[in-house]
């Protein structure tokens, strides 16, 4: 069987939505472990790297679907991987309509998914707009 890994894809000026799992453990604030962070990180550095206008969401607990709570927040991750990357990176909330620009090698963060409402239950209107954001 063969695969088309993100390596083989021209990325360059094209929007890439990844969908990550950053779902890693918060106290006070800050990410207490960070591995699911770096497994991530190769695939994040390579979209950047590659000129891509690059969007990464991942769930962070167990919110309550359409109710964001700051506890929920993927802000601690965010700041995480600004360290890593050495550069500041945006959070971007309320996400799923669009309406925000991502340039080319930027990384943004999208808001904590699980809050979207259709997201735990794989409700297609959801995808569709997921899809929208995106080339890649």
């Amino acid at each position: 069987m063969s695969f088309i890994r993100v390596t083989d894809i021209p990325l360059a000026g094209k929007r890439v939505l990844i969908r990550a799992d950053l779902n890693v453990p918060v106290k006070d604030g800050k990410v207490t472990s960070d591995a699911r962070i770096t497994a991530s990180m190769r695939t994040i550095e390579h979209c950047i790297n590659a000129g891509a206008k690059v969007m990464v969401t991942s769930h962070l607990g167990r919110p309550t679907e359409g109710e964001f709570k700051e506890e929920d927040s993927l802000k601690p991750v965010v700041d995480n991987i600004a360290v890593r990357l050495g550069k500041n990176i945006r959070l971007i909330r309320d996400w799923t309509e669009g309406g925000f620009e991502v340039a080319d090698g930027e990384l943004v963060v999208l808001e904590n998914c699980r809050v979207n409402k259709g997201e735990k239950k794989n409700v297609e209107e959801t995808a569709k707009k997921y899809a929208a954001l995106c080339d890649v």
